[in-house]
């Protein structure tokens, strides 16, 4: 049964890490790394292939199989949610499918009621929110089933995106006092684990990203205490390392043997090696570093030997990888950040809240390569992260979407 499970999930890791789809939220593996060669690095309005208007609002980013890009939205104040197929070449709408939410609960000033991305392997496709369920479409836009999560209490609303892993759907359900994280059949909803969260959390609303650490796959989920380490085949704790200062967003980089860990609050950026059991808080932590600059809810991003970091005001910082040493002292990038860093041919692609976006070459000193522009833009604020296929860059606004490229 072990070996049916990991050969299962081998094959699915490889289907996905084709270079033109983007089948989850930050790329194939959720660490938003793209593996194509020819992406854009410098673009102006002009090189803007399409722009399309969204019904409704919201935040989730741009996922792509194929021909397809997949999104979510809301409308009437989130009592209606909306997962909608674009055609990417052109952006226009192929198909919409709709949530009846009712009365639904509040969600934070810079959330939305469709912040979580879809995620896809080619065949079918699962959107996830909160008390409005989880849901899962044929890529043609047939229902296959919808799975009722009950209540998620809080003013903050859902983030946590899906992941698929082989023949399962893992979604983190954290909530103000009663989190859990659960797995299910992709093919019927059916409950395979659900394993409680941190009792009495605020919430992380972190999305879980999969490891092999050679030894054993590990499924790793910052929250508002810390990091921690789940078996992906039975949802069982396997360890858990303390952070320093709360709400846990952020989703982890991993790299080098190692886990990046920033806490959403200000407090130290810290290392965590896996492989461990229990509380691995004083035995795992390879290294800690004192970090300023306000508070944090891009992810970090690992490329090559150097962690990068933006802060929500802009601050950026790079992290020598294997000892937390500052590469160089903090750079104040334009504007406010939402949304977390990619990378392609060694850079970084961070894009602010206007829509313009940073990329930088990560080393020991810092070298801002450009500032890209979508051109005159009023009435749209861009919190979702970029999505690469193709040649392709996409990046989506709370009501737009648009394309980027030849």
């Amino acid at each position: 049964m072990q070996f049916v499970f990991k050969l299962t999930l081998c094959l699915a890791l490889c289907q996905i890490a084709t270079a033109d789809n983007w089948p989850r939220f930050r790329g194939a593996e959720g660490t938003g790394h793209c593996h194509e060669k020819d992406v854009p690095v410098k673009w102006s309005a002009n090189d803007v292939k399409y722009r399309v208007e969204l019904k409704g609002q919201g935040q989730s980013s741009p996922v792509i199989w194929g021909d397809h890009i997949f999104l979510t939205s809301s409308t009437n104040q989130g009592q209606t949610r909306h997962v909608m197929c674009l055609n990417r070449a052109n952006g226009k709408v192929v198909w919409e499918q709709s949530v009846s939410c009712g009365s639904p609960q509040p969600v934070h000033r810079m959330n939305s009621w469709a912040t979580a991305s879809c995620a896809t392997d080619g065949e079918l496709v699962f959107a996830f929110f909160g008390e409005g369920g989880l849901h899962c479409y044929t890529v043609d836009g047939k229902k296959k089933w919808s799975k009722e999560l009950g209540s998620f209490p809080g003013n903050w609303g859902n983030a946590a995106s899906p992941v698929i892993l082989g023949d399962h759907v893992i979604q983190n359900c954290d909530a103000s006092g009663a989190s859990y994280l659960l797995a299910v059949e992709k093919k019927t909803g059916k409950q395979v684990w659900r394993t409680k969260r941190a009792d009495k959390p605020r919430g992380g609303w972190s999305t879980p990203i999969l490891i092999d650490t050679g030894k054993r796959k590990e499924l790793i989920l910052n929250g508002e205490f810390g990091v921690r380490s789940y078996d992906p085949k039975s949802g069982r704790d396997y360890w858990f390392c303390e952070g320093f200062n709360g709400r846990g967003t952020p989703v982890p980089a991993w790299g080098h043997g190692m886990i990046y860990v920033i806490n959403g609050k200000p407090g130290d950026v810290y290392a965590v090696k896996p492989d461990g059991s229990g509380d691995v808080t004083s035995s795992r932590m390879a290294w800690h570093t004192a970090r300023r600059g306000g508070r944090d809810l891009p992810s970090p991003i690992l490329v090559g030997d150097f962690l990068f970091t933006v802060s929500m005001g802009g601050v950026a910082m790079c992290y020598d990888a294997k000892s937390g040493k500052p590469m160089w002292q903090p750079q104040r990038l334009k504007g406010s950040y939402s949304a977390s860093p990619i990378a392609a041919n060694g850079l970084i692609y961070i894009q602010n809240e206007a829509g313009e976006t940073s990329v930088i070459k990560p080393g020991k000193s810092f070298q801002l390569m450009t500032l890209n522009s979508l051109g005159d833009i009023e009435n749209e604020i861009f919190r979702s992260t970029l999505a690469i296929s193709d040649g392709h860059i996409f990046c989506r606004s709370d009501t737009a979407l648009y394309c980027i490229g030849k």
